[in-house]
């Protein structure tokens, strides 16, 4: 008789069973479905629609270019893609910039780094919509926010958000408030990654703070500067819920952005065709973004 333990160390050589591969598609169908409904399908009726004159209720009707030679020909065009370069060139530059500081600046708290952490990422876990009226309502309302009590003890200060000159701008701070924090965050824990021995080193052999950041720190994180600066050129340039909420892109068409342009001939002329051309643009401009970007990585690699 076989002895039962040795049979049952014996290793099993007999050929396994592979899994047929519609078992592996059962596992990836559910996500891909829903990115198919939600980002695949939406892209196609966006690009389609482009080349329509649609009203949203009638059927489309084939125009070719017409919407893209329309909206170049268009003031209102012009003056929103320059309030896009505007705001995204200030976005992409200024809170990188602070939220960098600020985080080499954290590296050197010793006590207190979770409650400053929690502090400067809290602004992100809020909805915009709510942070935008709170600004509105609270801060530059002239009746019951803080412009207007500074205006009413006597204080000249004027409301950003209704001089024409400084709309954009106000918009753009409170987007920035919002923002830099997030990217404080990203930077911490980037540089926490850095070698310790690296950072001691360069102090005993006199290396400056100024030096110890130039030559260490910065080139360690410059691939998540890299990344966060692409996501911050097309969070930016899509932006909408910031100004539609604090200036609708006013006042007159000083804030208008591609967006809110998009969504007002959308949803308030109905020319669902124009609105299409203007999304697509954004988009082919958002991959321009990408493009270089890749093309960045792509040098550094081999370098």
């Amino acid at each position: 008789m076989t002895d039962t333990s040795t049979a049952l160390a014996l290793p099993d050589n007999r050929p396994r069973r592979r899994k047929p591969a519609s078992r592996k598609w059962l596992f990836v169908m559910p996500a891909l479905l829903v990115s198919l409904c939600v980002v695949l399908v939406p892209v196609i009726a966006t690009t389609v629609l482009a080349f329509t004159n649609w009203n949203g209720f009638s059927l489309p009707k084939f125009v070719g270019l017409a919407n893209f030679v329309s909206i170049l020909q268009e003031p209102r065009f012009w003056a929103a893609f320059r309030n896009n370069c505007i705001y995204t060139f200030l976005f992409a530059t200024l809170p990188m910039v602070s939220s960098l500081f600020m985080a080499v600046l954290l590296m050197t708290v010793r006590r207190g780094r979770t409650f400053f952490q929690v502090m400067y990422f809290l602004p992100v876990t809020i909805a915009t919509v709510i942070l935008a009226q709170i600004w509105r309502s609270m801060i530059f309302s002239p009746t019951s926010g803080v412009v207007g009590w500074l205006q009413s003890v006597g204080i000249a200060i004027d409301n950003p958000l209704v001089n024409p000159d400084t709309s954009l701008l106000g918009v753009l701070f409170v987007d920035m408030w919002s923002w830099w924090g997030y990217l404080t965050v990203i930077y911490f824990a980037a540089l926490r990654q850095v070698d310790r021995s690296l950072i001691e080193a360069a102090l005993v052999d006199g290396a400056s703070r100024w030096q110890t950041f130039r030559h260490i720190l910065l080139p360690t994180v410059l691939p998540t500067v890299m990344f966060m600066l692409l996501m911050s050129i097309i969070w930016s340039f899509k932006v909408f819920d910031w100004i539609y909420v604090l200036t609708e892109g006013g006042p007159g068409f000083s804030s208008e952005v591609l967006a809110t342009l998009a969504y007002k001939t959308a949803f308030q002329s109905f020319e669902v065709g124009r609105a299409s051309a203007f999304s697509l643009s954004m988009s082919l401009l958002g991959m321009v973004a990408i493009v270089i970007y890749l093309r960045i990585q792509a040098r550094r690699e081999k370098a």
